[in-house]
């Protein structure tokens, strides 16, 4: 291959007519590498030109600043381009003190900036700016004022807070899980909260779902509608998947998946990406943690926490049962020492009260039953007195009713002269009583006569 030291659009010229004319003449990979360095250094409009782009997967490492710049289609918000950028350390320092102290927020992720670039490219590692000045006033990226706009309006629509108000339940155990079933993160999870130390047992189940691009956030939907179904079988929800490039996280940031996250029925926890990485959900679920991994160990110090006060409550409830022992034995060593002198003091002071007892029946019998006595004593005599008066006057009556009863007997009646009459041995009182005919007997003082009457 000749070795061409020429530079710039000479040697792209020179190139071009080698291919025209020799198109079984070749160049290196990196001849055209070179030429590419050569004719972006070489052209004006590449060099120290403000630009405005999207900040992605910011990262400091030695000392620089690294990180994407995208510019996305505003109709259906797919990127459209996309670029390797770069802050060297010496100029680093000073963009990001500056930024900070004009914005308030840090150089990061989510933010559409303008920035001065001067295009690189390198023949191992491409294309690259080298950013050299930011400014500051053009802060906020269409990201990040998407999701100020969706937090807005949530705040708007009183739901804002709904989630993050819920408590998780005592325990909690019962976890539902939205992410890919074929997500690294998954696992990371699973591992975590399944082979603790402590041997807490959770109940964990998959809701699949897509965890990234435009169709994440209906896919999370209606995996939250599944759950919603049976919401009583479950604790709470964790939506989780592992890091990768802010871009990845598009999907997270919309209204309708955050407004079915406000008003969802069971605490959500929400890990997704890393730290650095903020969607509209960590702002809006009952819990916000860096990782999948995070996410398990927040439920272990749940469970932590339960078997804490469960310890703390065996602990009072082992007190509580040594102090009672302690106090029986003590009662039962008191009633064991006075045990064989009960009976013996039993027994004398009942005799006590049956000596106070006969005594106080002598006093009783001196006291009460004397005068019972005259009582009675009296009473036999009035009683006798009684007895004789009214025998006397009920004989005074008998001879009165003795005499009457003589005086007015038949007997005396047929002694004066009078006699009877009887017909069939009743008494005749009147002469139409009789018929001619009749036997009659007639009745006298002394003997009797029978007639016919005529």
């Amino acid at each position: 291959m000749p070795n061409y030291g020429i530079s710039g659009l000479q040697k792209a010229l020179s190139l071009s007519k080698m291919t025209e004319s020799s198109p079984t003449q070749y160049y290196s990979l990196l001849q055209l590498q070179e030429l590419l360095r050569d004719l972006i250094a070489a052209c004006p409009m590449s060099q120290n030109v403000w630009i405005v782009a999207e900040l992605s997967d910011v990262r400091e490492s030695g000392g620089h600043c690294y990180m994407e710049l995208i510019q996305k289609d505003t109709n259906t918000g797919q990127n459209v381009a996309k670029a390797r950028a770069t802050i060297w350390s010496n100029v680093w320092r000073k963009i990001r003190a500056e930024f900070v102290q004009a914005t308030g927020q840090q150089f990061a992720t989510g933010l559409k900036v303008m920035i001065r670039v001067t295009a690189g490219y390198h023949p191992q590692y491409g294309m690259n700016l080298n950013i050299t000045a930011v400014n500051a006033s053009f802060t906020l990226g269409e990201r990040e004022r998407r999701r100020r706009e969706i937090l807005a309006k949530l705040k708007a629509e009183g739901v804002y807070d709904l989630n993050k108000q819920l408590e998780f339940p005592r325990p909690c155990q019962r976890i539902a899980v939205i992410t890919s079933a074929t997500a690294a993160g998954y696992g990371d999870f699973r591992n975590q909260l399944l082979l603790n130390d402590k041997k807490l047992r959770f109940h964990v189940k998959l809701f699949g779902a897509t965890m990234q691009g435009t169709q994440t956030a209906q896919s999370i939907i209606t995996q939250l509608d599944t759950i919603a179904t049976e919401h009583d079988k479950w604790d709470c929800v964790c939506i989780i998947r592992g890091g990768g490039a802010s871009t990845d996280l598009d999907g997270f940031d919309d209204y309708e998946l955050a407004a079915n996250v406000t008003q969802f029925p069971l605490p959500i926890i929400v890990g997704i990406g890393h730290e650095r990485d903020i969607t509209v959900l960590d702002y809006i679920a009952c819990r916000r943690v860096k990782t999948p991994t995070a996410a398990a160990e927040f439920l272990l110090s749940l469970g932590d926490r339960e078997l804490s006060e469960l310890y703390g409550l065996a602990s009072s409830l082992l007190q509580i049962a040594n102090n009672s022992i302690s106090g029986a034995r003590q009662q039962l060593a008191y009633i064991s020492g006075h045990l064989q002198m009960a009976p013996v003091n039993a027994l004398h002071h009942a005799e006590k009260r049956l000596d106070a007892a006969t005594l106080s029946l002598s006093r009783i019998a001196s006291t009460r039953i004397q005068p019972l006595r005259a009582n009675l004593d009296r009473m036999a005599d009035a009683i006798a007195n009684a007895t004789t008066n009214s025998v006397s006057r009920a004989s005074m009556k008998l001879d009165s009713y003795s005499v009457l009863i003589e005086a007015l007997s038949p007997k005396a009646t047929l002694k004066r002269g009078f006699s009877i009459t009887k017909i069939n041995g009743e008494a005749i009182t009147n002469a139409s009583q009789l018929r001619s005919g009749d036997i009659i007997s007639t009745e006298f003082f002394e003997g009797s006569v029978s007639s016919t009457v005529n």
